[in-house]
């Protein structure tokens, strides 16, 4: 088995779309079609099967898969040991979730694309659990996490920080300072606006409302942050959100935060699968990512 062709099918397994992956590896469509083709002709298996435009992986993929991905990084490995540690090179597949993306990674992603060109970055969006289990599986090198717990079944982690979260809403809703503050019972009632369902605070502030009422109050659901707080700039109600996500909003004075704490702490963390041999471009964008998100939150950003 040649690598670049196990290089290709990993590629293609990861994203289940040969277009997909032609594009991230540079290559033609045909020639991603061919090298795989290539690769079950020599172990005489199919690996993927075809239904119309979609794959999914055969039982011998699956069980090729978590090989192909040794044989990687193994190779990964041995190419940093060989050439010196002056150029690092690889590939790293990132599991994150929008609020990261957004306003904690973007210092990252500039800071490591410069300084070490030959790395390439992949950024898969997810979130909580489809990041884990991207992470168990090898699907993802390394993934961001938010969350409450900091220890996960069958991955390493290191927290980046806590993160702030605020209850927001337009300067004239009744709720705007308020005084001498909220509590949740006051909030039971109140139009809610979020992200959809499986966001970390989004789940956390529906279950506290839930724990009076006795059922999940509604949301007004809206696809990202930024259209969560335009919603709410224009007065449809109230949502839970990172602090770094709306800091210039408040600074503005476009939204304003209500006065209720939120009675749980989440924690912004790196997390990579527990046991995995770390190639050392992977250890420099960990140590990179604790570096910069504990410098943001240092200076407040």
């Amino acid at each position: 088995m040649e690598l670049r062709l196990l290089v290709t099918f990993e590629k293609v397994a990861t994203v289940l779309s040969f277009t997909q992956a032609a594009a991230e590896l540079k290559y033609a469509q045909s020639s991603v079609t061919s090298q795989v083709r290539a690769l079950e002709s020599s172990l005489g298996v199919e690996l993927f099967d075809r239904l119309g435009s979609r794959i999914r992986l055969t039982e011998a993929g699956e069980r090729l898969l978590p090989y192909a991905r040794q044989i990687i990084e193994l190779s990964e490995e041995a190419r940093a040991a060989v050439v010196g540690a002056e150029e690092p090179a690889g590939s790293l597949v990132v599991g994150t979730m929008e609020s990261l993306t957004s306003y904690r990674l973007p210092p990252l992603l500039e800071l490591f694309h410069h300084r070490y060109p030959k790395v390439r970055l992949s950024l898969r969006t997810t979130i909580g659990d489809g990041t884990r289990e991207a992470l168990r599986q090898g699907t993802f090198d390394v993934g961001f996490l938010m969350e409450p717990e900091t220890e996960h079944t069958g991955l390493e982690s290191k927290v980046l920080t806590p993160e702030p979260l605020v209850l927001v809403a337009a300067p004239g809703h009744p709720l705007a300072g308020r005084a001498p503050g909220l509590k949740t019972e006051d909030l039971v009632e109140v139009q809610l606006v979020g992200t959809e369902p499986g966001c970390p605070y989004r789940d956390l502030f529906e279950s506290e409302l839930a724990h009076l009422t006795g059922q999940a109050p509604p949301f007004m659901e809206f696809g990202t942050i930024e259209a969560t707080k335009r919603g709410v700039a224009g007065g449809l109600g109230v949502a839970l959100l990172p602090r770094m996500a709306v800091g210039a909003e408040l600074a503005s004075g476009a939204l304003t935060e209500l006065a209720w704490q939120p009675p749980f702490q989440l924690y912004t963390q790196v997390a990579w699968r527990a046991g995995k041999r770390l190639p050392r471009h992977l250890t420099l964008f960990i140590e990179a990512a604790v570096r910069l998100v504990r410098e943001q939150t240092a200076s407040g950003s």
